[in-house]
């Protein structure tokens, strides 16, 4: 899943959650994989600044 698709899953988790009436368990699941999504998000962001490290340094792979 790209960091794109990552956030936009991530806004509809948001919405949901935001219901009052959501089961206790779907709410639970829902934050299960938001958790994990946001994992992937920070994993991805680490690995750009990386990159832009690596750029701005001048030891960018060619």
């Amino acid at each position: 899943m790209s960091f794109d698709e990552a956030m936009k899953r991530l806004e509809v988790i948001s919405k949901e959650m935001d219901n009052k009436e959501l089961p206790l368990e779907k709410a639970v699941e829902l934050y299960s994989e938001a958790a994990a999504l946001v994992e992937t998000c920070r994993k991805e962001i680490a690995d750009a600044k990386l990159k832009i490290e690596k750029i701005e340094n001048g030891g960018a792979d060619k």
